[in-house]
């Protein structure tokens, strides 16, 4: 069975999957390809792995355009996601208004669930909050950190800790069972990223990259985009 292929990053998954059925019915292809963490999935791009389409911010779409890697007349927003905090379905919710709150959330837990530190979105900025807060080094020990914010949020579900915590993509987490959205980072620590999709310049399947874009992007795909964890621009 022929694939689309897709480099995306993994706030995307949730969404992607929602839509597969109908992008079948409509070009016959499956859908194929991989999630991460975003500067991985540059990183495979530029080192020639096949791919149709992208899903990652709209800073390194752009940024793969300039290259000639990604069609910039193909660009369009997907919605952006909140970098968010995370429990299991079985604890409490935890609560961070403001800063102080969000570094007694993190200070807490026995385990922090994170995704890639130096590749993903989320897991940049998680770092950086935590150096911000002060406490980089106290929590390093329980630090948890996994690839991408999937992979993180499916251990922290399996996880035995007492009072674990997971914080990365809002989508990531709405698309794991046994985890849900404990809330969004506080005003000062908050991140709001803009995903963007497009079609790369070495498309074998040019035509069904464009359509699953209308798909990710249409009006009447607005309650599927809120369901999956994407907000409007």
């Amino acid at each position: 069975m022929t694939n689309l292929n897709i480099l995306s990053g993994g706030a995307a998954q949730g969404l992607v999957g929602s839509l597969a059925a109908k992008f079948k019915a409509q070009t016959g292809l499956d859908i194929g390809g991989d999630f991460g963490a975003v500067g991985a999935m540059a990183d495979k791009l530029r080192a020639g792995a096949p791919a149709d389409i992208l899903i990652l911010t709209s800073a390194l779409i752009a940024t793969l355009a300039k290259e000639g890697l990604a069609e910039g007349t193909s660009m369009k927003d997907v919605g952006q996601v909140e970098t968010a905090l995370a429990v299991r379905e079985s604890d409490p919710l935890v609560s961070a208004p403001d800063a102080t709150s969000l570094r007694n959330v993190f200070l807490g837990a026995d385990a922090i669930f994170v995704p890639d530190t130096k590749a993903s979105t989320a897991g940049i900025h998680v770092a950086k909050v935590l150096a911000q807060l002060g406490i980089a080094d106290e929590i390093a020990s329980r630090l948890k950190i996994y690839p991408n914010g999937a992979t993180a949020m499916r251990h922290m579900a399996e996880s035995d800790a007492t009072r674990p915590v997971g914080c990365t993509q809002a989508t990531e987490i709405i698309a794991t069972k046994g985890i849900r959205v404990s809330g969004a980072l506080p005003k000062g620590c908050e991140l709001a990223t803009v995903y963007t999709a497009a079609v790369t310049t070495k498309a074998a399947h040019a035509r069904e990259a464009k359509i699953l874009i209308e798909l990710l992007t249409a009006a009447d795909q607005s309650t599927v985009r809120a369901h999956a964890g994407f907000l409007p621009l």
